[in-house]
């Protein structure tokens, strides 16, 4: 496995205006968030004043919990216990439960979270850094993470839905089979099947599986994994919930930040609720107030105020942030001074600056994750035969396709050549037309406009003409392009990690580790 080129997302149209914006600081009061030492340097004033001892000890102590049924690696050891101190911070990422992962970059986003750890390290000796990966567990949206594929199969699990997908149990474990057949035979398909069996067996939670799998990954690169569905975690989220509950403070606060960036950008990635929360039992159920009361959608249970107060004193666990609010709740628990998310998560972490700032919450440095691309040896030939470069598949490919269709075509010059003579002599002919009356100027430019869409008739006949013409070298263009983005997707988010793991083994995860970038968002391109 060779790491032989990357691209940096500015240069990518498929990423985000809005995340070229951030990584450019483009972004008037947000220049703080972005990743720098100088930014960093900020954070351990800015948390170390806020996170209190006790808050670190009662995180140690979810934490021992959680890992009471596994063995800790030596790394994960010293990091547990080096949060008990305050010149310790958490660098985090997250991500839902899906089944053995989902797609690629769960694994992707959690090597870089601990790269970071590792380099700020590096960086600042005298302070240590803790890679800790946030389970999603609260979820309740089961359809997006029930399934995962690979080149030839795809695989989903089948539970009842509707409640916090931590909590459900695994009983469908048929993918287990399916994937054994198609892996057996890899080098390290039988580590992969243990694992898949461990973690998915009968009886287990996504929770447990997660954790699981993650801690067989990762244990021996210092990795801390936490469930934030636990009551101590939700006991100091309870002024919030509070607040949010009486005062809608989050909506609120956010109108500003939301309207200039849907005006900006077009739209926002999450829209706030008048309540960000969720009534967590069986099933987990959106909170409105209607009719000076607090309703539970879907469910035949309201509240009054008092009463409502009453449940959040008593049972805070049963409240359950949304995908708004999950980042305050992760701040809240955790010394955290940067987090690692997709562009789509960072889009929406953009929204909350003016409620962190309200809630006297530090708000944490955002960094793009890095993507990556696994590419064989015999696809790089083909791109190297056709002239192409891998930057070319990151653009918008027809336009690629229809350059090359059409290169060295000796009709198109011509074509071009006699619409630039054209556009003049009726520049020419208006001006003098002008001088006539106006009138005659607008029959002129009319004239001008019905000539000039014969061109583009003519290009749009000659494209697929050379199409036809060239079909076999358009058929391997594009079955190019599908090898590369498989489903007309980035592989990263189509393909789960077994699909490189199966012949590589560990060795892909330290070469995926090494060739990580840390002060640049860019994809990353191997060859395997």
């Amino acid at each position: 496995m060779k790491k032989i080129n990357h691209i940096p997302f500015l240069e990518i149209e498929s990423i985000p205006q809005l995340i070229k914006d951030f990584l450019k600081q483009n972004i008037p009061g947000f220049e703080s968030q972005f990743f720098n030492l100088e930014n960093i340097e900020k954070q351990f004033q800015l948390k170390g004043s806020s996170f209190s001892e006790a808050q670190r000890k009662v995180l140690v102590d979810v934490l021992e919990d959680q890992y009471s049924d596994f063995r800790k690696s030596e790394k994960q050891e010293s990091n547990l216990n080096d949060i008990l101190s305050n010149q310790t911070f958490t660098v985090t990422t997250g991500h839902q439960l899906n089944l053995f992962t989902g797609p690629a970059f769960f694994i992707y986003k959690i090597l870089q979270t601990i790269k970071l750890a590792e380099f700020l390290k590096q960086k600042f000796p005298e302070q240590n850094f803790v890679p800790l990966f946030w389970m999603a567990s609260e979820d309740h949206d089961f359809e997006e993470i029930d399934h995962f594929k690979t080149k030839n199969h795809y695989y989903e699990t089948k539970a009842k839905a509707g409640g916090a997908v931590g909590r459900i149990k695994i009983e469908d474990d048929f993918f287990i089979s399916q994937f054994e057949e198609e892996f057996k035979d890899s080098v390290y398909g039988t580590e992969l099947i243990l694992l898949l069996k461990k973690a998915y067996k009968k009886g287990n939670n996504l929770s447990q599986a997660t954790r699981i799998i993650v801690q067989e990954l990762f244990a021996d690169y210092g990795l801390i994994v936490l469930d934030g569905d636990d009551v101590r975690l939700k006991t100091e989220m309870k002024p919030v919930f509070k607040e949010e509950l009486l005062h809608q403070t989050l909506s609120d606060s956010t109108q500003e930040t939301v309207r200039f960036l849907t005006e900006k950008y077009g739209k926002v990635q999450v829209n706030p609720r008048e309540i960000n929360l969720f009534y967590l039992s069986e099933t987990r159920d959106r909170i409105v107030f209607e009719n000076n009361v607090f309703n539970i959608v879907y469910r035949s249970k309201t509240f009054t105020t008092e009463e409502i107060l009453d449940e959040l004193e008593n049972h805070p666990e049963r409240f359950s942030p949304n995908a708004l609010l999950r980042p305050v709740f992760q701040e809240t628990v955790l010394p955290n001074i940067a987090y690692i998310g997709g562009n789509a998560e960072i889009m929406y972490w953009l929204e909350l600056k003016n409620f962190f700032s309200q809630i006297k919450l530090p708000f944490p440095v955002l960094i793009p994750r890095n993507s990556m691309l696994m590419l064989m040896e015999k696809t790089v030939e083909k791109m190297d035969h056709l002239n192409l470069k891998i930057n070319d598949f990151f653009k918008n490919f027809a336009t690629v396709t229809k350059d090359m269709i059409l290169e060295n075509n000796e009709i198109l010059p011509l074509l071009e050549n006699q619409e630039m003579t054209l556009k003049n002599q009726f520049q020419i002919l208006k001006t003098e037309a002008e001088k006539t009356d106006q009138t005659f100027g607008n029959l002129v430019e009319a004239e001008q406009t019905r000539q000039l869409k014969s061109f583009n008739r003519m290009r749009k006949r000659l494209l697929r003409a050379e199409k036809i013409k060239q079909n076999e070298k358009l058929e391997r263009l594009e079955n190019l392009f599908l090898t590369i983005h498989p489903g007309k997707n980035w592989q990263e988010r189509t393909y789960n990690f077994s699909v490189f793991y199966a012949d590589l083994g560990r060795d892909w995860l330290h070469n995926c580790y090494d060739g990580m970038e840390i002060e640049s968002s860019e994809l990353i391109i191997f060859t395997i």
